[in-house]
């Protein structure tokens, strides 16, 4: 028996008793006791259920807590992971834009350079064929100088 039954026995080993006036009953002694004996005996049972729902309890409270711990540490470290991916992302796309910006550089400067080289060259080319150009001129001239012209003979 529970101690709710009990407790309810009690009560009608009471309402079972003779009436006497002034709110008083007389009451069987033995079962009354039998009764008490009965609550004496139930009561540590009750008491250790309490006791096991109480320690169940506190296992459940703390078993949550650790998971909800477990989650929030996990759920932290997913985060610092996903911070650390985008600013590995981040430093690789600042770098692949500097690699960028400094190979079109050199580009524009080899670029630059190979066109002053060859605009130095194709000076030169000039100066040199004009030079040889008047000496083709100066030859011609000097050769229709010597051969008698026609009017002449």
């Amino acid at each position: 028996m529970n101690l709710e039954e009990l407790l309810e026995q009690f009560d009608e080993v009471l309402e079972s008793g003779l009436k006497m006036p002034g709110k008083k009953a007389i009451v069987d002694i033995e079962k009354l006791r039998a009764v008490v004996d009965d609550i004496r005996l139930n009561i540590p049972n009750e008491i250790k259920q309490a006791r096991g729902i109480v320690t169940d309890r506190a296992n459940i409270i703390s078993s949550a807590k650790q998971e909800a711990d477990n989650l929030i540490r996990a759920a932290e470290e997913q985060a610092k992971a996903k911070v650390a991916e985008q600013e590995i992302v981040r430093l690789s796309q600042e770098k692949a834009q500097e690699i960028i910006a400094n190979a079109q550089a050199k580009s524009r400067e080899m670029r630059k350079a190979a066109q002053d080289f060859v605009d130095d060259i194709m000076r030169r080319a000039d100066e040199n064929l004009t030079a040889n150009l008047g000496e083709v001129r100066k030859t011609r001239a000097a050769l229709k100088a010597q051969i008698p012209q026609k009017s002449e003979q």
